[in-house]
């Protein structure tokens, strides 16, 4: 794929596993792709380690027939048709960098397992697996790139080490000498980190506990601390409107069946607080042009490179 054949706006996403980009950037995928924006996904894993919610697949888990990545890849299919989303890769290849897993520490947070497989996500040598990205980055040459911050959302190896390989690898694509057989050099002009609205978490507890709903997000308290994704919001550049986007965004979040339900955290904030709660879209502008002083939050994640 030529850049020339491509739109005049480029956005690449750097995702973890399937299912993160639809609960993440599903309305302004859906959104970008409308407008005519040529919109890639790079997942880096098939999400092998995942829970399987849903009791007639429960043999997909990894702990029995280990399916679920396979099964999983539909997942993806059907959540990026819903999107509007057709250009989609697997970093290296489908299945080439394995689901790490994750365990949680005392406050709450994922970290990596005690036991780790061999050729896993966490345990890739970070020029190699840059370099796959190095090379789709040269080819789409994206003016928007999107990725986690260094704590990957909520901590999980596989969301920090698709953030060291986002950050690593447009850095490395920016050098003209480095690695010529991998393309062009392309400075990417704008960096995003995904990000959640502590101010806007908090109004979404309160309301849940206020509904008499106690279980959802349990442990999470309006007033106590938040997992990383909820940043303040003084640290937001960027609120993307994309609430004509919302049920799209929602469909491609139920099409990841096996690890989102319906009567889950995600769709009960939804049902108790209104389906706003997803249609804006939060980021941290990482690199690239900053708004003018008093002009306040980005509207564009294209704004000034395109």
């Amino acid at each position: 794929m030529s850049a020339a054949s491509l739109s005049d706006r480029r956005m690449l996403l750097v995702h973890a596993h399937p299912d993160d980009e639809s609960i993440s950037n599903g309305a302004s995928m859906a959104k970008y792709v409308a407008e005519g924006a040529h919109v890639t996904l790079v997942t880096c894993t098939l999400g092998e380690e995942g829970e399987v919610l849903v009791d007639s697949l429960a043999a997909l888990a990894s702990d029995r027939d280990d399916r679920l990545g396979e099964h999983r890849v539909g997942e993806l299919k059907e959540a990026l048709d819903v999107l509007g989303v057709t250009d989609s890769r697997f970093l290296g290849g489908a299945g080439r960098y394995r689901d790490t897993g994750m365990a949680y520490n005392d406050q709450g947070l994922a970290i990596a397992p005690p036991t780790i497989r061999d050729g896993t996500f966490w345990r890739a040598d970070l020029t190699e697996v840059s370099n796959h990205l190095v090379e789709i980055i040269r080819e789409i040459r994206p003016q928007v790139l999107v990725t986690y911050d260094e704590s990957g959302g909520y901590g999980h190896p596989d969301h920090v080490q698709a953030h060291r390989v986002a950050m690593y690898a447009q850095v490395l694509a920016a050098v003209p000498s480095y690695r010529p057989d991998l393309g062009a050099f392309w400075d990417v002009p704008k960096v995003y980190w995904n990000a959640m609205s502590e101010s806007r978490m908090r109004d979404g507890l309160r309301q849940l506990r206020d509904s008499g709903d106690m279980t959802t997000f349990e442990g999470m308290d309006p007033d106590g601390p938040l997992p990383p994704f909820a940043v303040p919001d003084e640290w937001l550049t960027t609120e993307i409107d994309a609430n004509d986007y919302v049920d799209k965004k929602l469909a491609a979040m139920a099409a990841h069946a096996t690890q989102i339900t319906l009567d889950g955290p995600f769709f009960a904030l939804s049902n108790n607080v209104g389906n706003s709660v997803w249609g804006t879209e939060f980021y941290r502008l990482a690199k690239g042009p900053v708004s003018p002083a008093g002009i306040g939050r980005e509207r564009d994640l294209f704004a000034g490179v395109a």
